[in-house]
This record gives C-alpha cells, sequence and structure tokens, in this order.
C-alpha cells in the first residue's frame, strides 16, 4: 500500500464525525437479571434516545420495552442532578424506569403476555432515579428530586409502590428518609430488612464528605432504627453494596485512595434484631494506593464492583488511570488480576459467576463484554467501525514537571494513519484536551474521538491536571482554591514538555475543553502565550453569573474550586475569563447549546460579543434544542467539522493547495472566524 505525504492536519481519514454518531451508539448502566444482560443506548440518530437493551443467554438481542402508551417510544433517562445517571432498575423480569420525555415512572413486567407499561407516578415537578427493587413488599425505593416548590429542589429517599396505587395518587409515595442536602443510592438487603443509602450537605460535593447509613426496614417499607456507618469527619463514601451473607461493602477515601471496605455484624432475618448498630465492625478489604470505586458521582447509579459469589467481589480498580479486573476474596482481602485483554470503563456487574462489564482497549470501541469460565465474549460493540483500517495511534503515558514542585500526568497520542505521512521536516500540530469536572479523569483506550484527530495528522494530548480522580484524594484537592491556576499550568507544562522533546510544532498548539475543561481552556489563553489556538465547548466564561444561575448540585463547587463561597469576593471577577478579553490574542472557538442548563448559553454569547468588539479572531457556534452535552448526531458531527475548519483555517493548513478555502474532505461548511487576518 502506498502512503501519500501531506501536510498534518490534511490526512485523509476514514473516521468522520458520522463514525461515532451515525454509526455508532453510547453504552451505559450495565445490569445483570438472572441469565438476561442489561443496559442503555443513546442512539444520536434519534436525539440521544436512551434505549433499555436485553441480551438473553441464547444470544437473542433486542429492544425489551414497547411503546408507551401504544404510541411512543421511551426514552430511558433522568434528570436528577441535571446529569442523570442510573434511570432504571430490573429484578426478577420486572423493569421500573424512568422516562426522560414526562419524568414519569413507569414499570414493565417481560412475563406479561400483555406487553404493557403500567406509570407508577403522577405527571409531576419531581425527578425520580437511582432505583432499587424490594419485591418482598412491593416497592421501588428511589431518589426524588422535587422541583415543586420555589428555591433549590428537595432531594429525598423514597418508596414507590409497584401496584400503581401513586400513579394517580401521589400521597402513595412513602418518604424514607429527607432532611438533608443530597441522598442517593438506596440498596435493600438481600434478605430485605436493611437499606444503605449515602447523604452530603452543602457546601461539599458528593467526593468530599459524604456518609454512609444503614437503617431497619419496617412491614410497610418506612425506615425504622438507623445508624451512622461510615463517612463524614472530612473523608466519603461511595456504592453500598449488599453481600450474600447481607455484609456491606462500600468505597471510602479514608485512607487517602478510593478503597473498598467491608461492614460485619448486621443481623440476618429470624435473628436477635435489638442494638445492631452497636456491634458493626468495618474494616479494609484490600489497602491499596488505586482507586477502587468511582467516587465522582456527577451521576446517579455508579457501578465498579459487584458480588461475585459468597467468597469474592468482582472489582475494576484503577493505577495512574489504567484500569484492572479481578477478585477481592472477602475473608482476607486476597487480590487476583484477571488478564482478560479489556479494560473496565463503566459497570461491572456479575451474576451465579457470570461477569459483564462496559470495557476498551488500544484496538476496540467501547464494548459490553462477558467473561464466565475464564472466556470472554463480546455481547455488544458501540460501533461498526474497525480501527486497523485507520491505523491506530496508541496511547503513551507521559508525566512532567509543573508548577509548585508538583507532578502532572496524561496520554499522548502521536500522528498516526496507515496511508499518510508527514513531509519530512515537518512536526505535527498539537491539541491539548482538557476534561471536565474537573474531577474526571482521561483514560487510555479507543476513542474514535480521539483518533479522528490523530487520524488527520494531529497530536493529542489528553491531560490529568490536579484535580483529576485516579491519583489520590491529595492530587485531587490540590485544586481546591486553585482552580484556573494549578489546571491551566499542568496544561501549559504538558504542551511545553512535549516541544522540549521536538515531538510537536510550537508554533501550532490548541487546547481544547468541555464544560469545566472549557473554564481551563478560556483561563489559558488569558495567562499563556504558549496556544495558538483555543476551543471552547459550553465553557465557563463568568463565574459570579454562574454562581447566580447554577443548579443545585453544583452551587457550591464554584466556591470550593476557586476558594471562597462569598460572591463578592473579587477573586471570583479575577478568575473569570470574561474580565480579561484584553490579554487574549490567540484564535478562540466557543461551542454552545441554546438549552444548557447547567452552563447556560449566555456564558458563550456574552464572552463572543467582548472578543467580536475588541477586534479578536472569534468564532460562536450555537446548536438548537442542545443541553449539557450534545444528543443529536448532526449537531456533534457539526461540532467536530467545525473545530477541523477552524484549527485548519487558524493555522493556515494547506493554504497553498487546493483546499486553501480551509476545508477538508469531509467538512459541509466552513466556521466563520470573526477578525481573522
Amino acid at each position: 500500500m502506498s502512503v501519500t505525504v501531506a501536510p498534518h492536519g490534511l490526512w485523509e481519514s476514514p473516521i468522520s464525525g458520522d463514525s461515532f454518531t451515525a454509526r455508532s451508539v453510547t453504552l451505559s448502566q450495565v445490569r445483570i437479571d438472572g441469565p438476561d444482560t442489561y443496559w442503555v443506548e443513546g442512539h444520536p440518530l434519534q436525539g440521544g434516545r436512551g434505549t433499555l437493551l436485553r441480551r438473553r443467554a441464547t444470544g437473542e438481542t433486542g429492544e425489551v420495552l414497547p411503546l408507551i402508551d401504544g404510541s411512543r417510544l421511551p426514552d430511558v433517562g433522568t434528570r436528577v442532578h441535571e446529569y442523570g445517571g442510573k434511570a432504571y432498575a430490573v429484578h426478577h423480569g420486572v423493569i421500573v424506569f424512568s422516562d426522560q420525555t414526562d419524568g414519569r415512572v413507569y414499570a414493565f413486567d417481560t412475563a406479561d403476555p400483555r406487553r404493557v407499561v403500567r406509570p407508577l407516578t403522577t405527571l409531576s415537578k419531581v425527578r425520580y432515579g437511582d432505583f432499587w427493587i424490594a419485591d418482598v413488599r412491593e416497592l421501588v425505593y428511589a431518589v426524588a428530586e422535587d422541583h415543586s416548590a420555589p428555591g433549590e429542589p428537595v432531594n429525598k429517599i423514597v418508596a414507590i409502590p409497584l401496584d400503581g396505587s401513586a400513579a394517580r395518587d401521589d400521597s402513595a409515595i412513602i418518604t424514607v428518609f429527607e432532611g438533608t442536602d443530597f441522598a442517593q443510592a438506596p440498596t435493600v438487603s438481600p434478605d430485605g430488612t436493611k437499606i444503605a443509602w449515602i447523604t452530603w450537605n452543602h457546601p461539599g460535593m458528593p467526593w468530599d464528605n459524604a456518609s454512609l447509613h444503614v437503617g431497619d426496614l419496617g412491614p410497610d417499607g418506612a425506615l425504622g432504627e438507623q445508624t451512622l456507618v461510615d463517612g463524614g469527619n472530612g473523608h466519603s463514601v461511595s456504592e453500598p453494596r449488599w453481600t450474600e451473607e447481607c455484609e456491606l461493602v462500600h468505597g471510602s477515601n479514608a485512607s487517602g485512595f478510593w478503597n473498598l471496605y467491608r461492614t460485619e455484624g448486621f443481623p440476618v432475618r429470624g435473628t436477635n434484631r435489638t442494638g445492631w448498630s452497636e456491634k458493626l465492625r468495618t474494616r479494609p478489604l484490600h489497602p491499596a494506593e488505586a482507586t477502587f470505586t468511582n467516587p465522582a458521582s456527577w451521576q446517579l447509579g455508579p457501578h465498579s464492583f459487584d458480588v461475585l459469589d459468597s467468597e469474592h467481589i468482582i472489582t475494576s480498580w484503577a493505577r495512574d488511570a489504567v484500569s484492572h479486573l479481578g477478585t477481592i476474596k472477602l475473608a482476607n482481602g486476597e487480590l487476583e488480576e484477571w488478564n482478560v485483554g479489556w479494560q473496565p470503563i463503566g459497570n461491572v456487574a456479575s451474576n451465579a459467576g457470570r461477569v459483564v462489564m462496559l470495557a476498551s482497549n488500544e484496538m476496540s470501541m467501547p464494548s459490553i463484554v462477558e467473561v464466565k469460565n475464564g472466556t470472554v465474549q463480546v455481547l455488544r460493540g458501540s460501533g461498526e467501525f474497525v480501527p486497523e483500517g485507520a491505523g491506530v495511534s496508541f496511547p503513551e503515558p507521559v508525566s512532567w514537571p509543573t508548577s509548585d514542585g508538583a507532578t502532572a500526568h496524561g496520554f499522548y497520542y502521536p500522528p498516526t494513519s496507515t496511508s499518510h505521512t508527514g513531509p519530512d521536516g515537518e512536526l505535527a500540530p498539537l491539541i491539548v484536551n482538557v476534561h471536565g469536572g474537573p474531577t474526571a479523569t482521561a483514560v487510555p483506550g479507543y476513542d474514535l474521538r480521539i483518533q479522528y484527530w490523530t487520524s488527520r495528522g494531529f497530536g493529542y494530548l489528553d491531560v490529568n491536571y490536579r484535580g483529576s480522580m485516579g491519583y489520590g484524594t491529595g492530587y485531587r484537592k490540590a485544586l481546591e482554591g486553585k482552580w484556573g491556576v494549578y489546571d491551566v499550568d499542568d496544561c501549559v507544562n504538558g504542551a511545553q514538555h512535549l516541544v522540549d522533546a521536538g515531538l510537536v510544532d510550537p508554533r501550532r498548539i490548541a487546547i481544547r475543553g468541555g464544560s469545566a475543561g472549557g473554564f481551563t481552556v478560556l483561563s489559558a489563553i488569558t495567562r499563556s502565550s504558549v496556544f495558538t489556538a483555543a476551543s471552547s465547548c459550553f465553557g465557563v466564561t463568568d463565574l459570579k453569573r454562574l454562581v447566580r444561575t447554577t443548579h443545585k448540585f453544583e452551587s457550591h463547587y464554584i466556591g470550593q474550586l476557586i476558594g471562597t463561597q462569598d460572591i463578592d469576593d473579587p477573586v471570583l471577577d479575577e478568575r473569570s475569563p470574561i474580565n480579561h478579553i484584553e490579554d487574549i490574542n490567540v484564535p478562540l472557538l466557543l461551542i454552545q447549546g441554546s438549552e444548557d442548563p447547567i452552563v447556560p448559553a449566555e456564558q458563550a454569547t456574552a464572552m463572543y460579543e467582548a472578543l467580536k468588539e475588541a477586534g479578536a479572531p472569534v468564532a460562536l457556534e450555537v446548536f438548537q434544542g442542545e443541553g449539557h452535552g450534545f444528543r443529536l448526531a448532526t449537531n456533534i458531527r457539526r461540532r467536530y467539522e467545525a473545530e477541523l475548519s477552524f484549527y485548519r483555517q487558524v493555522w493556515r493548513i494547506g493554504a497553498a493547495s487546493s483546499q486553501a478555502d480551509g476545508r477538508g474532505e469531509e467538512e459541509t461548511f466552513t466556521v466563520k472566524v470573526e477578525n481573522l487576518h
């Protein structure tokens, strides 16, 4: 096969926006119910509709839910905390789910020959999620987020009757727990006598100071005697999960890393139940400098581990952002790694020795993978693209010195193609990617959204700046009070590290990011001259405005990251990129959804107008009907096409060729950059 010599950034690529939209789906919420496997697929061609699928033991796979009211397709999803997450539960063939179209909770019995979806709640301003079916009382426990009254919504744990009585009368819903700013993760013990749940209060986030509670369940499903099991006092907890022996396993960061802990001493059905709260014993299962749970609970229902059998937990864990799979023995904490060729990237679920997980590797798109009796089988892939045809850019772990004597981390993906190479002596342009959160984590693996750039001749640095999860509590907390400073330093020094290594072109370095990552992008171009282009997707431009308009879940988060809860503190003005227009000297692309409830569109439009008025090179693309994270295939594709067009224009890639207008072979339009000379 012949190789074409072409400028970096102009390589022809088989990876288009359609590769991860029209020809792919988003996989999430993997669960097991007996021999069946369930998951949710997000379909960009259907507006991002959440579809619940089931794979039987026979291999038969298909959408499991019928039409609601015989007229419309279900959209399995929830807007609790705005970010959603666990929107369904399944138990013995009974499915309970939240429909994102109307916000109601529905039930469907897969064994019902009538195939009727039954409503369980009324049409209201209450959002539900994080479901747990307790069929012993014919109840489903859930998080309820009530938006009916003025001010902040009220969060609580409720029990919804499975008989449908609450579909006519809200008073049939039992309030199990209330009184804290947040409550989530209701989890009922196998014998039905106990429920565990997690709470936290402002100004903290769930990874800061959350507490784990356990209480007795009465005959009516209401809460009886309860106790605090773990958490609070400066550390947090996550993912309560009961074992077959009615012991409790959960995550905790008490040691500085998110490890698993086991709590013993709960009475089981038929034994003496008095004084049980005083007999509990909690100990670490396997102390290690590794992350065994997903503490960044932006979404409901993380599922990083599960009960494998009476003696073992099956778990994922990460060291330096690289994931592993294996078992922990409950008796002595012995860890055994399973080398299955796949790394967990989401849910890990188990039943009867069968393990199913959302996973990836360096040569495969995210997939649902089953491990059983030492055999690995892919049950469902997220797309049809075959990586080998484009050439695979493999992630290279990199670390570099940064400000205040610290070390930052990330993964570098070099430009790679089977059909193209750059001219002799030409260094590749570099894209520095800033993840959101800022508590998220950049992980290695095959990601078409990264390969989209590397297959066109761009280098790509995925940065785990200070504040990222996966490197211990100290690394995450280092960003508190320093947002817009340390994250910027780490990105600037990461780019410079690759320049000093002779890997990339110092004249063509872009920084891109979304949400909190967009704020870092905007802060970086006000504080550094390293970057020569920037792209911000629904990024924060005005901290004061965000504090006044953002939703409950994050209403105090800005204060934590900036270092003050006082909205009048001048540091909010000083750190807001909108107030430093005169310091921005590089072309900027702003991408925004018109209906974003987290970072409202006015953040981007105000920044655009100010830069345009100042004569700075700037472009704005507002996508109508999109929120915080795009759902429509056409919009996702256009976002990437806009960004590619932008880089080609501002760096004059191919300016002397037949593509002098800055358009590539796959582009449908050229983004308009104001004041670009």
